[in-house]
């Protein structure tokens, strides 16, 4: 099942090299969700872990300022023990709206 959600990325990391003989290449970006109150002992927000299966995606997020927000594609698969997870397909940034200075040519963003 695939499904877009709309998220604040807090943070991202990538690593393609070798660790005990095996080769990873990847990228996991840390998204913003709230921590469960009802029972009345959490209080505020955690960070989810997403993963892409390319450090190519670490590459594309590196300069891009933290925290933003931004659509991601992501698609829900099983693991075959009955179990399932949620990978990363795709990653789009959300630009802020902005505002132009019809004098100075000046382009800000809304805040």
């Amino acid at each position: 099942m695939k499904f877009k959600t709309t998220v604040t990325v807090m943070g991202v990391k990538g690593f393609k090299g070798e660790i005990n003989g095996d080769s990873l290449n990847s990228t996991t970006i840390f998204v913003q969700n709230a921590l469960d109150e009802t029972k009345g002992t959490q209080k505020g927000f955690s960070a989810t872990e997403h993963r892409f299966p390319d450090v190519s995606l670490y590459e594309a997020m590196k300069n891009h300022s933290y925290p933003h927000q931004a659509e991601l594609e992501l698609e829900l698969v099983a693991t075959g023990k009955g179990d399932s997870k949620t990978v990363l397909r795709a990653w789009h940034p959300i630009r802020p709206a902005q505002t132009v200075n019809t004098e100075s040519g000046e382009i800000k963003n809304k805040v």
